[in-house]
């Protein structure tokens, strides 16, 4: 593929995940502590937007670093995102708020974005190279985001209320007692390094032969 389409491509896609963070601060002092960044999905958008930025200079030639790892990293949050929200979402749609932000917000987050960088991930960049490094990156983030949630969110807010506790972004873990989320906490952990073999199999196993391909053209 021409290196004038990658680069049309990836300045596209950074295009749209700027546009998206920066329409994440509309309406931010009414919210509580923690803003937008109280929720996952915005986690994985700001991954995912530093790695559309770091892609884009790769192709413009201002680094000869290609940021393998953290953006194989930010590909296994956006797969996280995209599976825990759509089957909460299937369960039930209030779970995860759904209907109470634009519908092209909503799918953008939690579809199109993150295919855009699977896309380049697995069929033009070629990731997932160095598993250790990318095991430390996805470890961080899996201890990072519960702790976020329980030791700062949990305390300092009050909204939404459950039936257990308060100030969890997700309605439905203020419902659930101390040993119910660690539970579900441990298992959303086991499901990241689950990604990252998946991850690896998709970029460098099936669909290898497709990415040597295009990269001919």
């Amino acid at each position: 593929m021409s290196r004038n389409i990658i680069t049309f491509y990836r300045a596209v896609v950074l295009i749209l995940a700027l546009f998206y963070w920066l329409y994440q601060f509309g309406g931010i002092a009414e919210d509580p502590f923690g803003w937008q960044f109280r929720y996952l999905t915005i986690w994985s958008l700001t991954a995912n937007t530093v790695a559309a930025g770091l892609l884009l200079r790769y192709s413009l030639g201002y680094t000869d670093k290609d940021w393998n790892s953290f953006i194989s990293a930010a590909m296994v949050i956006s797969m996280v995102v995209v599976i825990q929200y759509w089957r909460l979402h299937l369960i039930d749609p209030k779970l995860v708020g759904s209907g109470e932000i634009p519908w092209h917000q909503q799918y953008y987050l939690h579809l199109l974005g993150p295919i855009l960088l699977w896309i380049d991930a697995i069929l033009i960049l070629g990731t997932f190279k160095n598993i250790k490094k990318i095991l430390i990156i996805i470890t961080i983030f899996s201890i990072s985001y519960p702790i976020w949630m329980e030791c700062f969110l949990q305390i300092i807010n009050t909204k939404p209320s459950g039936l257990i506790t308060d100030g969890l972004p997700y309605p439905f873990l203020n419902d659930m007692r101390v040993i119910e989320r660690v539970v579900f906490y441990t298992i959303s952990i086991g499901l990241n390094y689950l990604l990252i073999y998946v991850g690896w199999l998709l970029s460098n196993v099936i669909f290898l032969k497709a990415r040597k391909h295009i990269n001919k053209i």
